[in-house]
């Protein structure tokens, strides 16, 4: 069997069941060599699923919310309204990454990474 090399590791490609209710079981050495947490990222191009690692909780995106807040220098009376509004931009995101997702999946378009959707671009 041919090896993968991934990031500083080699795996063997493995073949996975799937179940009746469409589930499937990582491997635990691409669980491990990953990273993988809680969730996972699941997107589908050029007729391959590619399934990445999720690696930021709600801790990590109101911590860099907040960072970015200090960095642009707002007022210590306006970091508290900065911060609400942003982060009420969150959850919507994560919606419109979804249904993307969904059109990608169905292959009506290419797909967007957490990157594109925060970018400083309003």
């Amino acid at each position: 069997m041919e090896l993968i090399k991934m990031e500083k590791m080699s795996v063997k490609p493995k073949r996975i069941s799937v179940s009746e209710k469409r589930q499937i079981t990582i491997p635990m050495e691409y669980y491990k060599a990953l990273g993988i947490e809680n969730e996972v990222e699941c997107i589908m191009k050029n007729n391959c699923i590619v399934i990445r690692a999720v690696k930021q909780d709600d801790n990590e995106i109101s911590e860099r919310i907040l960072q970015d807040i200090i960095k642009e220098g707002y007022k210590q009376e306006d970091i508290l309204k900065e911060f609400r509004k942003r982060k009420a931009k969150v959850r919507p995101a994560i919606e419109q990454m979804m249904l993307e997702a969904d059109k990608v999946a169905e292959e009506e378009e290419n797909y967007t990474v957490l990157e594109d959707l925060f970018s400083e671009e309003d």
